[in-house]
């Protein structure tokens, strides 16, 4: 996983510090460049599940394209949603977010 995967990752699970049940399911990065910019491409889903679950992604869509991420040595260029799902288990809710992002090296 590349730095700018990590560092995604964890400015990510800062929108859940109040909720501890958020398991990645994918994680894919790649490389990207332009004539004059580099960063990399991510593709995560991950999963809330149990109670809260709904709220905590509620509040976490909510102006997910305008949120501003502190990722350390790189800036957040694009997010988008690309799927949500959700539905009931035996221990509660479970809500699965499929996210893209571009993120650039900050120089």
């Amino acid at each position: 996983m590349s730095d700018a995967t990590s560092a995604f990752i964890r400015a990510l699970r800062v929108n859940f510090m109040n909720f501890d049940a958020l398991t990645l399911e994918q994680v894919r990065s790649r490389s990207w460049a332009s004539a004059t910019l580099s960063g990399v491409r991510h593709q995560i889903g991950f999963r809330l599940d149990g109670p809260g679950a709904a709220a905590a992604a509620d509040a976490f869509l909510e102006g997910l394209t305008e949120r501003e991420f502190e990722i350390r040595g790189h800036v957040l260029a694009d997010i988008a949603l690309v799927s949500e799902s959700r539905s009931e288990d035996p221990d509660g809710p479970v809500v699965r977010i499929s996210l893209e992002a571009l993120t650039i090296e900050d120089c």
